[in-house]
């Protein structure tokens, strides 16, 4: 297959699948049936013109057979005026008159055929086309309620253009605000681990301070843990000597009087 040929088949294959996006089918239907139309006119049209031809003949042999009485009437007055010479004229004249007679009437009989063969083809086509004016009408109403259906399915579904572009549009927009999402939580852990300084703050530190800052708070949670060991040891010596001194001060003092004193208990075998 030459080059040529090649572009060529593209070319109608384009065109024909553009046509075909193009053509509405209730528009082809409404012009087929404005041809049928115009043919039933011109059928009519046809018929008119022949029984017209038709009609004019007849007045054609009428007149001739009015002139063929006359003339057949003039030849028998002039042989009884004994005018055979004007009789015989006048047979002559009533000859060819009848001549055109017959000829009008073979003429006659072939419109009068003609003129039955268009009015039945005439009525034929007219029931046809009624037939295709009530059938285009119900597929037109077919396709109309199918391509509403269709639309209404498709922006149900979302898969038609107009929906296909709102749904494109709602997932740039998702995909836009997850990457905005992103980007800030990224700055905001930057900003926490100090890689970036936040222009926010009045008078933003730099690495040397924010490192200072951070020794200083370390110091701070040292020297703070430092005092409450230390809290905590000396409570327990202080809770320590406070025993002794107790104890101590129980052993030196005597007895308050009236104070009983406990039986000290022998063993059992002193006893016995």
């Amino acid at each position: 297959m030459g080059v040529w040929q090649r572009m060529t088949m593209i070319f109608r294959s384009k065109a024909n699948k553009a046509l075909d996006r193009a053509e509405d089918p209730r528009e082809m239907l409404d012009y087929s049936y404005q041809r049928q139309t115009e043919l039933l006119s011109k059928v009519r049209r046809g018929v008119a013109d022949v029984a017209t031809s038709r009609k004019r003949v007849e007045l054609q042999i009428n007149q001739l057979e009015q002139q063929s009485t006359k003339l057949q009437g003039q030849a028998e007055k002039a042989i009884s005026v004994d005018r055979e010479d004007l009789a015989r004229e006048a047979l002559t004249r009533k000859s060819a008159v009848t001549n055109q007679i017959s000829d009008l009437k073979v003429q006659l009989n072939q419109l009068q055929g003609e003129e039955e063969k268009l009015t039945l083809a005439q009525q034929r086509l007219s029931a046809k086309v009624e037939a295709f004016r009530t059938r285009k009408e119900t597929i037109k109403a077919t396709y109309t309620a199918a391509e509403a259906q269709t639309r209404i399915n498709e922006a149900v579904a979302g898969i038609g253009e107009e929906m296909g572009d709102v749904g494109l549009a709602i997932q740039r927009a998702e995909d836009k605000t997850a990457q905005m999402q992103a980007r800030a939580g990224a700055v905001d852990e930057l900003i926490a681990s100090g890689a970036l300084d936040d222009m926010t703050q009045i008078g933003g530190q730099d690495d040397i301070s924010r490192e200072l800052e951070a020794m200083s708070s370390q110091s701070d949670v040292e020297s703070e843990l430092a005092r409450l060991k230390s809290a905590s040891h000396g409570g327990a010596i202080e809770g320590s000597s406070a025993a002794g001194a107790l104890g101590a001060g129980t052993s030196g003092q005597p007895m308050q009087a009236g104070a009983e004193e406990t039986p000290v208990q022998q063993p059992e075998e002193g006893r016995a």
